[in-house]
């Protein structure tokens, strides 16, 4: 969607330059994924996490740990091939709101391996947290 006026471009470029709607997918995707009991204490408890590591200084916040991100993968990869096709894994970081639709991903033929898939989704979630 084309911006129209010069409020919409400046919009525009508030939200890209802070990638908020990064972190609001990432949060809309959490909350999905863990489908808590109270969601809206839920955002602010990860927002609370969030601003007291960079505080702090320490470590990001991580919402999808190790076992999580390998149970997607088991589910992606139902044949237990080892890899899964480079749509399925671009679908998964859409669904964890680590991608946006219109994103283009190079196809080696090859398929996506776990290891590499963990490494997209731990990158790419450390970079939209290191945003803010």
């Amino acid at each position: 969607m084309e911006a129209r006026s010069p409020r919409e471009l400046e919009a525009r470029n508030y939200l890209e330059k802070h990638r908020i709607m990064e972190l609001l997918n990432y949060l809309t995707s959490a909350l999905l994924f863990f489908r808590p009991e109270k969601p809206r204490q839920y955002l602010i408890s990860i927002l609370e996490r969030l601003r007291i590591a960079k505080i702090a200084g320490v470590a990001l916040p991580f919402f999808m740990d190790n076992s999580n991100i390998a149970a997607m993968f088991e589910m992606l990869d139902s044949s237990n091939r080892g890899t899964i096709s480079l749509t399925q894994y671009k679908e998964a970081l859409k669904t964890l709101g680590l991608c946006t639709a219109d994103e283009v991903f190079k196809d080696d033929g090859h398929g996506i391996p776990f290891e590499k898939f963990r490494h997209e989704v731990n990158k790419r979630t450390l970079e939209i947290w290191s945003a803010f």
